[in-house]
Formats: structure tokens, sequence, C-alpha cells
């Protein structure tokens, strides 16, 4: 019997908050460092907008699933990059999933010590101050991909 993968759907506040967030992204106005990123959708072909933060992490640029194996996680499997858009500025990019291994853990640990205050809570328990263990553990639940702007 095989187990889903990790997905913690966003409720109505949260989808409001999106809302929010990429409407202000889609006009210039970054929340610390956050964009809107648009991905091709798998089964429509439409692009479909997210907002997020992109994460910096020894000179590269990631982006993390808090919610764990998305929609938009799924298209950006299939699809193999997006853009990213903060008011008329849209970057496109290129996208490699990265392995559950110790240079993820690092990532994910980097990543919550940068936004953790907004993505704790979906990831069950780990925090930036968690064990390397703890976080390799929750890897699995939580993709990275690391994207490279301008291909």
């Amino acid at each position: 019997m095989s187990q889903q993968p990790y997905y913690l759907q966003a409720g109505t506040f949260a989808q409001r908050m999106n809302n929010v967030v990429g409407w202000l992204a889609r006009h210039g106005f970054s929340l610390l460092g956050s964009a809107e990123m648009s991905v091709r959708g798998r089964k429509s072909g439409r692009m479909q907008r997210v907002p997020v933060n992109p994460h910096t992490y020894e000179g590269h640029q990631y982006l993390v699933s808090a919610r764990g194996h998305s929609q938009w996680v799924r298209n950006m499997r299939v699809s193999g990059g997006g853009e990213l858009k903060v008011g008329r500025t849209v970057r496109a990019f290129t996208s490699a999933e990265i392995a559950d291994d110790e240079q993820k853990a690092r990532i994910v640990r980097a990543y919550l010590k940068r936004w953790g205050w907004e993505v704790d809570q979906y990831f069950q328990g780990i925090t930036a101050e968690s064990t390397d263990a703890e976080i390799l553990a929750a890897c699995p639940d939580h993709p990275v991909f690391r994207i490279t702007v301008g291909s």
C-alpha cells in the first residue's frame, strides 16, 4: 500500500493572503523578497500563478514547497521551469529538483531560518532549530527546486 505524498491545502485565509501577495507582486510590491511565480499547468497547458518566496542559499536560488507536493510542484516537475514576476520585471527560469539528502536539509534549514515565521506551521513541528536528523526526515514532504534565472 503506497502512502500519499504530503500536501497541506491552503485554507480560506491562506488563499486570500496568497491572492493579496500575488496581486502586490504583479503590481511591483515584493514583501520581503516574495514574487509571483507562473508555471505551465501539466494538464491545462495554461500558466498557473502562485506567490512564492525565492530563497538564496550559498549563491543559488531555490523554491521550497512549504505545503508539500502541491499543484505548482507537480506542474514544475513536468514543465522544468517558469517565470518569476515582480511588477513589470519578469524573469524566466529553469528548475531542477533537489534530492532528499544532506544538501537539501541544509537548504531547508536556511529557508526555515529566513521564512519560518511564515511557514513553520506547514512543517509539522520542524523548525530551523530542529536536529539534522529531524530536518532530513522532513525533506521528502517538502520538495525543493534549484532555479536558474535567464535560461
